[in-house]
């Protein structure tokens, strides 16, 4: 791909007709990839892939993002909660999707990362591009109780189980979309409904993403015991 187009904030457009939400599209055009990823990797923003952002850790394929935050069906306004805020990239277009007039972009956007540099670098990156979510450094499986419930949640690293807390936290007519599976086996992208006080759970194929770390994955007495 050629240096102009790996410019472009959103240069996969024609080769996603699976994103058939307008405002996700939308969403994906206002964010420049190349203000979450380090200088020397820019040449490769425009690529529909994966790159490393450090601590082990990588910004997901845009393609990726932009299908499970039109899984989400967010709304001006909805409260979100995402598990792992790695470069800030998925937290920008979270912003942007969840954006009311006259409020900070990111006021409903609630964000946590285990890791303090990068919780500190995409700190940094969503500021210079205007976006002011509520970040901190913690367990993201544990997700962020004194703010909950929250409209949609959304969890960017396999979890070996549904972590219990995250269901709890979901408001009822919710959704929750996150990635199950054991880092070296198969794992599935899931969406988690949340109805009447009662918990749905519907497959949406394969994926492949660094797991998630977290006590809450070690206690059976912390798994969603519906799935």
């Amino acid at each position: 791909m050629s240096d102009d187009a790996a410019s472009k904030p959103f240069p996969w457009a024609d080769q996603w007709p699976e994103i058939t939400d307008a405002r996700v599209r939308a969403a994906f055009a206002r964010v420049p990839r190349t203000a979450f990823i380090a200088p020397e990797l820019e040449r490769y923003a425009g690529q529909d892939a994966p790159l490393p952002i450090g601590e082990g850790q990588t910004i997901s394929q845009p393609f990726v993002v932009a299908l499970m935050v039109q899984m989400l069906a967010l709304q001006p306004g909805a409260r979100v909660l995402e598990v792992g805020t790695g470069s800030g990239y998925e937290t920008a277009i979270l912003c942007e999707m969840t954006r009311v007039a006259d409020e900070p972009a990111g006021a409903a956007v609630y964000s946590i990362e285990r890791y303090p540099s990068l919780a500190e670098r995409s700190a940094q990156a969503l500021a210079a591009q205007g976006y002011a979510p509520h970040l901190r450094v913690g367990d993201g499986a544990a997700g962020w109780p004194e703010a909950a419930p929250f409209d949609a949640i959304i969890v960017s690293a396999a979890a070996a189980h549904v972590p219990r807390p995250l269901c709890e936290q979901l408001a009822d007519g919710g959704r929750m979309v996150l990635p199950v599976g054991e880092h070296e086996g198969d794992q599935d992208l899931w969406i988690v409904s949340k109805s009447h006080g009662r918990l749905h759970f519907e497959r949406n194929g394969g994926v492949r993403f660094v797991p998630l770390v977290s006590p809450v994955l070690d206690d059976p007495a912390q798994w969603a015991e519906e799935f």
